[in-house]
Parts: structure tokens; sequence; C-alpha cells
């Protein structure tokens, strides 16, 4: 007992710093007149064991945040910190070697490769890592994404969602600080894009996984802590625990006002 609470002391008085960070963040492509403002000065913090939906019209920035986040394109000036260590400034051998380490990604075209079993892609972050492939770690993930006896197969014998799984399970593997996920329901039908948001929203809850998901879909976003809407480059708007209906409201205001029209006019 004395142990836990010297340990508890301990955590209360050096709390674990959040998954991500981001501190005046900008991205800007181009020079002079014609230079796109991409991101302007975007500060934000990310807990860890949350999951966070980002949301914005066309061309507000939603993909270059996630890269930025995520440490596939690097701020024009600012910080990103992951789990506390500033990443902007590492060489791109130690940036690679992070990224397949702490972070997992999920995107909209699932990205596996066809040669490898459906075990071996889920290895393969492992394996990319230089670590010790864990066989045993990748048949208890593809049994909790309700795929236990597909290990052998090869993705093209699986359905598309069924292979969207098949990537989560590979972004889980590292056990990373935080997954990224671009439109992962975005090439499913509505049944199977709620299935594999469960499993996203299972990882969150039941793992302590730090979620960051960038989607058109209202219905996507429900299942996140916290909405986060993007309006050219900047950070317009946030919802807690949202509903579908608050969520839709809200990109309908933010499209009408990037299109010049009055928030509410019909598009």
């Amino acid at each position: 007992m004395a142990l836990r609470r010297d340990r508890t002391r301990t955590e209360q008085q050096h709390p674990a710093p959040p998954a991500i960070e981001l501190r005046a963040v900008r991205r800007s492509y181009g020079r002079g007149e014609g230079a796109v403002q991409a991101l302007r000065g975007v500060d934000l913090v990310l807990p860890r064991g949350s999951f966070t939906a980002v949301m914005g019209p066309s061309g507000s920035g939603k993909s270059t945040f996630l890269q930025c986040a995520a440490g596939l394109d690097r701020p024009s000036s600012g910080e990103v910190l992951l789990g506390g260590v500033e990443i902007t400034g590492l060489s791109e051998n130690r940036l690679t070697e992070l990224r397949r380490s702490r972070i997992g990604f999920v995107f909209q075209s699932f990205n596996l490769l066809p040669s490898l079993t459906v075990q071996q892609n889920v290895l393969l972050p492992q394996r990319l890592a230089g670590e010790r492939q864990d066989r045993r770690r990748a048949g208890e993930l593809l049994a909790r994404v309700g795929l236990a006896e597909h290990g052998g197969r090869r993705p093209g014998q699986l359905s598309g969602g069924q292979q969207q799984r098949v990537a989560i399970a590979r972004a889980l593997i590292t056990g990373p600080e935080v997954v990224f996920a671009d439109e992962p329901t975005g090439a499913l039908d509505t049944r199977t894009a709620h299935e594999v948001l469960g499993l996203l929203r299972q990882a969150v809850d039941t793992m302590g996984a730090t979620v960051v998901m960038v989607t058109h879909d209202p219905v996507a976003a429900s299942h996140a802590d916290r909405v986060l809407f993007l309006a050219d480059g900047a950070i317009a708007d946030e919802l807690w625990y949202p509903e579908p209906a608050a969520v839709a409201d809200r990109m309908l205001s933010l499209t009408a006002v990037a299109q010049g029209r009055p928030a509410g006019a019909a598009a």
C-alpha cells in the first residue's frame, strides 16, 4: 500500500505530458503574394486516452494539420510535441524511427501490402522498426477486431471492412502513443463504418489509446470525445461529446462562411 501511495504521489507531482501538443504551429506553401497559409498559429493540447475528431470545409487545413501533428510534414514555424518530446527539430531518420515506434496510422485506402498475409501486415510496423515481431500480440489484436481466424489470408481475400479492421490492428501493434486516422470510414458502407468506429472507440476506452481522426462525416465524428472544427487554417470551434445533428449544424455554418454566404443560408 505504501508503494502505491508513493507512486500516486509521484504521478500527481509529475503528471504525464499530453499525447500531442501544438504550439503556434504555422504551415505555408509557396512564397510571396502567392503563398498559401494552410495553418495559422494552431495551439492545441490533446490528452492521453482521448478521441478527437477534426472537421472543416474543403481547404480548411485538416490534412495539413494531421500531417504536421503526425510528423509527416514540418511546420513553417511553431512546435509539435509527442508525449512531451519536441519532434519538429528532429532529423528525418530520427523522425522516421519515432513514427514507426510511437505513432499508428489508419488510412481510407487501408494501405495493406497484398503480397503479405493478414498477420504479416499487422506485424509490419514492428518489422520496420527493427523490433521483435510479436505474433502472439498480433493474434490478440486480430481477435479484438474479429479476425482471429483470418491471419493466414491475403488482404485481397477480405472485404473492405475486414481490411480496415486489419489496418486498425496494424496501427496498434507497437502500442503507439497516438493513432492518426485519415477518413477511416470514407470507403465503407454505413454498417461497416459503424463497426470500424466502434473499434477505434474501444481502443481508446479499453486500451488507453489516443485517437485523432480527420473526417467529413458528422456521424463518424459523434464517436469522438471532442470535435475540432478548422476554418481557414485555424481552430474555429469545438464541440464536446457531440451528437451528429449538432456536428452537422456547425459544419453547415462553417461551410456557408467559407463560401461567402451568411451562416444558415442554403447551399
